[in-house]
């Protein structure tokens, strides 16, 4: 079965050749495991100071949960696999937290044994590369076996980015609470709660200009560079702290606000991208039979998308709006993997996932036969 060809009308049913559907997720036994070790660590650190545990606990937990909301709703166009979401929070939360301390314990009694202090350099240059590769290699771990299918925008890169950094620097912010009281968690949490998600957003750009690229060298080399970026960032936020809180106004100021800024804009734009690329393929996807005209009218924007399960959940119940919902989001997963086809991607790869795609569309309108009574719905505005 090949999604492009004649006008037809789109099957309520997947064909009874249908291929078996793997669905991109988390083994449960794993995020149960690094939840586990992110909960030892908390113990362990209530456990030397309960009171300042957990104070920090909680404006540290209220402070990501702004930060990770954030990322849901940059998200909302082409939602990722909720375990896979959580598994990058808890990445960050144990993996990356647990080898950056022990290698930065093991930098610094290389650079000064036996001292009592962290050096400088220690704290702005072994740190930042440390931290940043901790973070950077679950969106290495992204791009093998299916996980890879995810990664379909610069979006996709940004929110996974962000999601593991947020979980580093939830429990990265608990520790330095518990050691440093409330100035600690004014400077960390009221100045910078996006601060980490910032840093690997460079190198999450990287990864999404790597994606791009066929030449095993220039995928290496955007990488790297994005990493690059991503240490020279968070370099100079750690340096600046430890100059004084005059160079850290300084910085934060002139530099990382502006970049926050741009990030912002980034983020929003890929977002907008991703609907103009869905809505550009609506028409081939009505030719092919896979959607109706009707249905193209309401799936090329998050409004008309979000009025039409609102009609359906009007008409059929909560059931019959998320599964309206879930028929939207794979379409939206077929568009994306025809636009990487055109765009000249691995095409004899991608035919396979195309078609399991197609398959799941129609699998998706099987399970939502509210839409047979949205056959004259039209959703106003785009």
């Amino acid at each position: 079965m090949s999604y492009a060809g004649t006008s037809q009308q789109p099957r309520p049913h997947p064909p009874a050749f249908q291929s078996r559907i793997r669905k991109v997720g988390a083994p449960l036994g794993v995020i149960i495991f690094l939840g586990a070790v992110a909960g030892v660590i908390v113990l362990l650190l209530t456990a030397a100071n309960p009171l300042r545990t957990a104070v920090g606990f909680i404006l540290t937990t209220v402070a990501m949960t702004v930060v990770v909301l954030a990322y849901l709703w940059l998200d909302r166009w082409e939602p990722e696999p909720p375990r896979l979401l959580v598994l990058a929070f808890l990445w960050g939360a144990s993996v990356a937290v647990i080898v950056s301390a022990s290698l930065e314990v093991y930098v610094e009694s290389l650079i000064h044994p036996g001292a009592k202090d962290v050096s400088f350099a220690s704290i702005a240059i072994a740190g930042p590369v440390i931290e940043e590769a901790a973070k950077g290699l679950f969106l290495l771990l992204m791009l093998t076996g299916r996980r890879r299918n995810e990664m379909n925008s610069l979006t996709d890169c940004l929110v996974y980015a962000g999601i593991t950094a947020a979980g580093f620097a939830w429990l990265e912010d608990i520790f330095y609470i518990e050691d440093g009281g409330l100035k600690t968690a004014a400077l960390r949490l009221l100045m910078g709660p996006f601060a980490h998600p910032l840093f690997t957003t460079m190198t999450a750009i990287g990864v999404y200009f790597a994606l791009q690229r066929r030449n095993v060298f220039a995928k290496v080399g955007c990488i790297l560079l994005g990493y690059a970026g991503a240490v020279i960032m968070h370099a100079l936020w750690n340096g600046s702290a430890q100059v004084g809180f005059g160079a850290y106004l300084l910085v934060y100021v002139f530099w990382m606000v502006p970049i926050f800024g741009l990030a912002i804009w980034l983020g929003v734009a890929s977002r907008r991208r991703e609907q103009r690329t869905v809505a550009a393929k609506l028409p081939g996807m009505v030719a092919a039979g896979v959607v109706s005209q009707n249905e193209a009218t309401w799936l090329g924007s998050i409004r008309s998308r979000k009025q039409a399960i609102a009609e359906a959940t009007r008409a059929g119940g909560k059931p019959a709006g998320k599964a309206v919902q879930q028929f939207a989001a794979q379409v939206v997963e077929l568009a994306f993997v025809r636009d990487r086809i055109d765009r000249g991607a691995n095409a004899e790869r991608l035919q396979a996932l195309l078609n399991e795609e197609a398959y799941a569309v129609y699998a998706a309108r099987a399970k939502a036969p509210i839409l047979q009574s949205l056959t004259n719905y039209r959703a106003s505005g785009g």
